[in-house]
């Protein structure tokens, strides 16, 4: 996947809070902030009769300190649509491609920059239907789908024209006119906050394990590299459905982090460069059986050497290097594939049903998204900043007020 949002080399700033019961950390820097509750029907939430003005952050692409606030008028949803008031956004590490002008790979030659709105991941509340007809009805809690038209099955170029954040205006803005197939209903027991980190860290990470088909799960062995979004909620959802689990990280604190969690096995990657070695002693040769790949270039050939016979090998980011350095001699990627009969797969997000498919499991095992720190509105760029210098443990969200 292009857009992977866990950072590979990541230091330690906040110590998460570690609730009673299952064990998921659930970390909230800005305990001042008022959380939104889950299933909040008050009336004033959903009236939009105060305003008539969205405040939206908007980027030229041109680099996160150049992000500015505009005003548009309050927008009304047309036949097929729904008006959500955003409450929260979850950051990724594409968004901060995007701001920057360096997510590219689907833009045709000379395609000039647009300013647009950042950002793909929300959670909000319906407070205007287009139609009678529509299956949404205002009061309703709903996340986003990252491509909004990507409903079922495999992924196609038409399914990248509507991706939210680029090329589509995304949510980093009080409220947003959605097609009506464009969301998925908020798990009730999750906060705003916690539920917008599903639609691109969740669904990521439950493709990259469960894209081609529900794996059997008891026996099989999980490694999560780095401690970003993607990654923890990978070891989340492999552990609830009965996995083992390795991590990596550079920050021993971070992994003590993952232990709580429930990770099975840590590994420091700076002080055991040669990483892939512990993976096949832990596993006892075997090699592990799914590898969720967020590295790049500075990992994918160590990844292959750690892999189980019939593995797989869920490509998602590249944050230790877009290209192998040059004059490195490697063995071919086919061999490399082949000697294994290695499955080398890469993942962009999933469709609708997946996510959908997701949120059961998620409800059925109660897994609490791990969110890192929430910034305000008004801080939208400093949590950008935040998520690109890659001290994060799990998420980063910015609340809309």
């Amino acid at each position: 996947m292009m857009h992977g949002n866990g950072a590979w080399d990541d230091r330690e700033l906040y110590k998460p809070i570690v609730p009673p019961g299952l064990g998921f950390i659930t970390c909230i820097a800005s305990l001042h902030r008022v959380k939104k509750k889950p299933n909040d029907t008050t009336a004033s939430t959903y009236s939009t009769m105060a305003t008539n003005q969205v405040t939206r952050w908007v980027t030229n692409q041109d680099g996160i300190e150049n992000l500015t606030k505009e005003t548009i008028p309050m927008p009304t949803p047309a036949k097929g649509e729904v008006l959500v008031k955003i409450s929260a956004v979850s950051l990724n590490y594409r968004d901060t491609e995007v701001v920057n002008g360096l997510y590219n790979y689907y833009d045709k030659p000379g395609t000039p920059k647009k300013p647009l709105v950042p950002v793909s991941d929300m959670c909000g509340t319906v407070v205007s239907v287009g139609d009678e007809n529509s299956p949404w009805k205002v009061g309703d809690r709903v996340v986003s789908t990252f491509l909004q038209s990507h409903l079922t099955g495999q992924v196609y170029p038409e399914h990248l024209a509507t991706g939210l954040g680029k090329p589509l205006d995304g949510c980093l803005q009080g409220y947003r006119v959605f097609e009506n197939e464009g969301l998925v209903r908020a798990p009730g027991y999750l906060t705003d906050e916690e539920a917008s980190c599903l639609p691109i860290a969740g669904v990521t990470a439950w493709m990259a394990i469960h894209g081609m088909g529900v794996r059997k799960g008891e026996g099989e062995t999980v490694l999560l590299q780095g401690t970003g979004g993607v990654s923890v909620a990978g070891l989340q959802i492999a552990r609830a459905g009965g996995m083992k689990t390795i991590i990596t990280s550079s920050s021993d604190e971070k992994l003590e982090k993952a232990k709580a969690l429930g990770a099975d096995y840590v590994i420091n990657y700076r002080t055991s460069p040669d990483w892939e070695k512990e993976v096949m002693k832990i596993t006892g040769d075997k090699g592990v059986d799914v590898i969720l790949e967020t590295g790049g270039a500075g990992t994918l050939y160590k990844s292959l050497d750690c892999v189980a016979f019939g593995g797989l090998i869920s490509c998602i980011g590249y944050v230790s290097g877009r290209e192998d350095k040059a004059g490195e001699a490697r063995v071919n990627l086919n061999l490399l594939a082949l000697r294994r009969t290695v499955t080398l797969k890469g993942i962009i997000n999933g469709p609708r049903d997946r996510f959908e498919e997701m949120c059961r499991f998620y409800e059925k095992h109660q897994i609490r998204p791990v969110v890192d720190r929430v910034f305000g509105f008004e801080e939208a760029a400093e949590a950008m900043k935040y998520l690109a210098g890659g001290s994060h443990f799990g998420k980063v969200v910015v609340t809309v007020e």
